[in-house]
């Protein structure tokens, strides 16, 4: 089978899935968790938490490029699982640490491990996309890692009170080692193509990259920054607890998860301008928007309507970066990862002290105006990466010098061109077909296989967390199954979830199953 029209959910696709979520459940887990845990095990300050964080953050900043060239030179799911032992190795120390050198030694192993496997993962992600499936590929790899941390959240409050960290990062590092496992299976993939003779082009592609690295940085800088001030705002204007906390982001955060699989039905159509215009406008509503409002439902509204926006955004945008990358995806994706991280950095200290300084208003206006000068240069941005305007899976036009005859870098077979009587000039015609062949389109038994083997996997996640939940007294389905209600002292922030992933996993079933009572596929538009 052609790489155009290899499935989605192929086995070699479904393993690197897996890998993804059973990687980000804990790593996502002990970005919250670490502070705290170093606070109370090792005693550690708050400069020495800072000191172990940043630690961390620069390892891995350092380490991304690297991690794009060994995704460009070896096997790509060799080098995320190296990265997948690394993390579990991390997770490991933090479970054995009793003393903050063994705390940095954990941190350090933890930032490299992150570098290498979400690099190479999305670097074998572009890979295998380049023919034409690349927001769609990007954004259920982006849909698995949300999934992996909504999982990890969820087991993370519920055991901790009962097993404390060590245990939780004892289950961190078996997660990372079956994502290593995972990885690890399958015949080695072929070394990328013509690697050596695309070296020469690397100062170009880089060039061309520039302009988007830049909006990307800044505008991570300003959306971490903004986000660190309204968790503090929250907590402490508003008086919430950590569970009123997490009501606030909980449907927004649904929305992350559930979106991003889905996207790619209207981002394509829209185009890559089009979507990260919109949503760098919604970014700056959203942060216009937490000047004026302080109720915790509006800010919910707001957030949900922003995460909507980012869970489209995000697939586009390594998707645009893996097709204007010039056949080198992982030394691409190393300094794209490289550009958000640094502005995840330095945002949360600039936007501190503008807070500090000039109040929350200043700290929102300042992110609205970040927002919206990414809305106004990223055309410009696009533009400089010579791509096709048509669609987000197209690679760089020919006629922009020696840069392109990506026919052979962005996986399109010019030797059928030939055949086919069609020259090579037409690249925009060559281009839009090659993306329309490239679609994969299942027949209905296919289609109705391939969703419900997908519900499968959905209903086994959410029996776990409905087990998790009866567990803690807080199954709203247990309760009603039961007792026919849940009683007032046992409501709280955990019924309220399990209420809505029941209603999540019920409309889930009636559409998975829709396909086996009412088969249909999904029709390509004419290519003519």
């Amino acid at each position: 089978m052609s790489a155009g029209t290899r499935a989605p959910t192929d086995p070699a696709g479904r393993r690197v899935l897996s890998a993804a979520l059973f990687a980000s459940a804990p790593a996502e887990v002990l970005d919250f968790l670490l502070p705290l845990w170093a606070g109370s095990t090792l005693s550690a300050g708050a400069s020495t938490v800072g000191a172990l964080i940043a630690f961390e953050a620069v390892l891995s900043l350092l380490v991304r490029p690297l991690a794009g060239e060994l995704a460009d030179r070896f096997d790509q799911r060799r080098v995320a699982a190296a990265g997948a032992g690394l993390y579990a190795l991390s997770f490991a120390g933090y479970a054995l640490a009793d003393t903050l050198v063994v705390a940095f030694v954990a941190a350090g192993l933890g930032g490299a491990g992150g570098a290498l496997f979400w690099v190479a993962l999305r670097a074998w992600t572009g890979q295998r996309a380049q023919d034409g499936d690349g927001t769609s590929a990007y954004g259920r790899l982006l849909s698995a890692e949300g999934q992996g941390a909504f999982v990890g959240y969820l087991v993370a409050f519920s055991l901790l009170e009962r097993g404390g960290y060590p245990l939780l990062f004892w289950l961190g590092s078996a997660a990372c080692a079956v994502a290593a496992g995972s990885l690890l299976r399958g015949p080695r993939q072929e070394r990328a193509r013509a690697v050596t003779e695309r070296r020469e082009r690397r100062g170009a592609a880089e060039r061309r990259l520039l302009p988007l690295m830049v909006v990307s940085a800044v505008t991570a800088a300003a959306e971490a920054g903004l986000w660190m001030l309204l968790l503090l705002r929250l907590q402490a204007d508003l008086g919430l607890s950590p569970n009123g906390i997490a009501l606030v982001f909980t449907p927004g955060f649904v929305v992350f998860v559930l979106l991003p699989a889905h996207a790619h039905r209207l981002t394509d159509r829209l185009g890559r301008t089009p979507t990260m215009v919109a949503s760098f406008a919604a970014s700056a509503l959203f942060a216009a928007g937490l000047a004026v409002v302080s109720t915790p439902p509006a800010i919910a509204v707001l957030w949900t309507v922003a995460a909507a926006c980012f869970a489209a955004q995000v697939p586009v945008e390594q998707a645009t970066v893996a097709a204007a990358s010039g056949g080198r995806i992982g030394r691409a994706m190393g300094l794209y990862e490289s550009a958000r991280l640094a502005g995840v950095v330095v945002g949360p200290l600039v936007m501190g002290l503008l807070y500090e300084e000039a109040g929350w208003v200043a700290a929102c206006a300042a992110a609205a105006a970040t927002s919206v000068l990414g809305a106004l240069v990223v055309p410009y941005a696009v533009r400089t990466l010579g791509l096709a305007q048509q669609g987000t899976e197209s690679g760089p036009r020919t006629g922009d010098g020696g840069e392109d005859r990506e026919g052979i870098d962005m996986g399109i077979d010019t030797d059928t061109d030939k055949n086919t009587g069609r020259g090579a000039g037409t690249d925009m015609s060559e281009r839009e077909a090659a993306r329309l062949a490239a679609e994969t389109v299942l027949g209905p038994k296919a289609h109705a296989r391939k969703e419900r083997r997908d519900w499968y996997l959905h209903t086994a996640a959410f029996a776990l967390g409905q087990l998790v939940l009866w567990a803690l007294d807080s199954s709203w389905l247990i309760w009603q199954i039961t007792d026919g209600g849940v009683p007032d002292d046992q409501r709280g922030p955990l019924v309220w979830v399990g209420r809505i992933w029941l209603t999540i996993w019920v409309i889930d079933t009636i559409w998975s199953w829709s396909y086996t009572v009412w088969p249909r596929e999904k029709k390509l538009k004419s290519s003519t």
